[in-house]
């Protein structure tokens, strides 16, 4: 049994079963509102990890410690939620090596203790990694990709790889060849996808961060759907070594964490170049957290001046009167906070959903030609190559897949690809020349992360054009190559308790450190407001 000082550290477990909906005490919609009366108790600390750390050297607490209650926690919730593809078995040993570290007095990583989720299409030495896909069922790669091996270096435990939709191609994790992922706040509910793994063992404190891929909002919108942080940063910030190919021009390794500081930290970790992957960035790494800002010293204002743009296109037709109301009431937070926000207008905005489908599908459809049968995972049996070729891979991806397989090459097939593909290029060059002059008059620009909040299971499953349209809100930041933040920050109704809706908050190229500053900011003057889903009880550090 943990002591009053480690259970500190944690949040209390909730035996599923027991939850009882709790009516909501204000309108739904509104920036503030939360799904329980508002808590006597304190805020929560800025940052897990780094109240983790203190502890950690104080000797408080021990890793072991908190690795096994991160484990009990998972072990209770996983049925219900299957955030997890595989779940590692040297989580605890781990752990105690940190342990005798610190009791030799030995430096540890900055990372030391904390539980680390990693998306299933990142490649790890110790563990399975198959994209969530039969093709590449009990494929175990020679290596870590370059992000896991960062995260290890600097004393970060993996306790797992999640769920995802095959090859990342899908919005609700469904797509997974294994399990279907469930919402903590809503189990009859989709996490959101492709990274919703990664997004619900986040979101129901599984394990304290993690990592995920963002090709077309597959961080973002997941975050919105389970009321965590999400960060998309600017293509290159990360490398992709390891990283299973999806879209190459498009692919980014993105972070989840339940606090901006949290998500800023992981992100310092994973950045820099990487000489195995020739489009990572050289520029330098800032510390992304150096100029946060404690609650107890912000100024009244403490935006004061910053420029906000609205984009008016994000909030008409197809958007749900909820979100946008989540959505006006976060700005005029921000102005609350000194921000100057106007709307503003990329006309080119529409165009981006057609043309992130035609170039990520192309793209796929290369890609995707490896998986053959012979290289990699299982292999058909067949008298011939050519049918060993075609029988492994009609067996072993989904439908999901084929279909952007099929997609991808009649867009790049002879006497069609000027039609679509070089279209498609030529629509990107557009999008991205509308947000750079968008930037240049604003510091940042926001707009809902995805169009509703989170849907039932099954409701868009077999209409692909309905769970393509939802990915609206984020293709085109992935066009544009820019870092994109998401973080909760309202609640709409729906089921037994309310759902979390996020607001994005996109930047320019490489300037994550003021998103994050600014989404700090806008974290703490939530006013002791918590995310925290009705599968977990929530306590001063959930």
């Amino acid at each position: 049994m943990l002591s009053t000082t480690a259970q500190s550290q944690l949040c209390r477990l909730r035996p599923i079963p027991a939850l009882k909906p709790r009516p909501l005490t204000t309108t739904s919609s509104s920036l503030l509102t939360d799904q329980s009366p508002p808590s006597t108790s304190p805020p929560p600390p800025p940052s897990q990890i780094l109240t983790l750390r203190r502890s950690l050297l104080s000797r408080q607490v021990t890793a072991v410690q908190i690795a096994e209650s991160y484990l009990a926690r998972l072990r209770l919730t996983e049925p219900h939620l299957n955030s997890f593809l595989h779940v590692s078995d040297s989580v605890v040993r781990e752990a105690q090596s940190i342990d005798d570290r610190i009791s030799r007095d030995e430096d540890v990583g900055p990372l030391a203790g904390v539980l680390v989720g990693v998306k299933d299409n990142m490649c790890t030495a110790d563990m399975p990694s198959t994209g969530g896909s039969r093709i590449l069922e009990g494929y175990r790669p020679p290596f870590d990709a370059t992000a896991v091996r960062k995260v290890r270096e600097l004393g970060g435990i993996v306790v797992g790889k999640t769920n995802l939709d095959e090859f990342g191609m899908g919005s609700t994790t469904e797509g997974s060849a294994y399990k279907v992922t469930a919402n903590p706040w809503d189990v009859s509910r989709v996490p959101g996808g492709s990274s919703g793994g990664s997004a619900a063992a986040v979101s129901a404190r599984q394990c304290m961060v993690a990592l995920g891929s963002d090709t077309g909002g597959s961080v973002r919108q997941p975050a919105s759907f389970c009321g965590v942080v999400g960060l998309k940063p600017t293509y290159g910030r990360v490398s992709r070594y390891g990283l299973m190919a999806y879209a190459s021009s498009l692919d980014v390794i993105g972070c989840f964490g339940s606090s901006v500081a949290d998500t800023a930290i992981l992100l310092n970790a994973i950045s820099g170049h990487d000489r195995r992957d020739a489009t990572s960035s050289k520029r330098e790494v800032p510390d992304f957290i150096s100029h946060f800002t404690a609650s107890n010293t912000l100024e009244d204002k403490p935006l004061e001046g910053m420029r906000v743009g609205l984009i008016c296109e994000t909030l008409g037709s197809g958007v749900d009167s909820g979100v946008v109301s989540v959505i006006n009431a976060a700005a005029s937070h921000m102005e609350e906070l000194g921000c100057i926000v106007k709307e503003v207008s990329l006309p080119s905005f529409s165009l981006g959903l057609p043309a992130y489908y035609i170039l990520a599908s192309s793209e796929s459809s290369s890609n995707l030609s490896r998986y053959d049968g012979v290289r990699y995972g299982s292999q058909a049996v067949a008298d011939e190559l050519s049918s060993l070729y075609g029988v492994s891979r009609a067996e072993g991806f989904g439908s999901e897949v084929k279909r952007r397989i099929l997609m991808g090459t009649y867009a790049l097939s002879a006497g069609y690809y000027d039609a679509y593909y070089k279209r498609a290029q030529q629509v990107r060059t557009i999008i991205q020349k509308s947000f750079k002059a968008a930037l240049d008059e604003n510091d940042i620009l926001i707009s809902p992360a995805a169009p509703s909040a989170a849907y039932k299971i099954g409701e868009k499953k077999n209409d692909p054009l309905a769970m393509y349209a939802g990915d609206i809100m984020t293709v085109n930041v992935n066009l544009a190559g820019l870092p994109a933040l998401v973080l909760p920050s309202g609640f709409v109704d729906g089921g037994p308790f309310s759902l979390p809706v996020g607001l994005q908050m996109i930047g320019a190229a490489f300037d994550e450190e003021k998103l994050l500053k600014v989404g700090h900011i806008f974290e703490q003057t939530l006013r002791g407001r918590r995310f925290v889903p009705p599968i977990i009880e929530d306590d001063n550090t959930c």
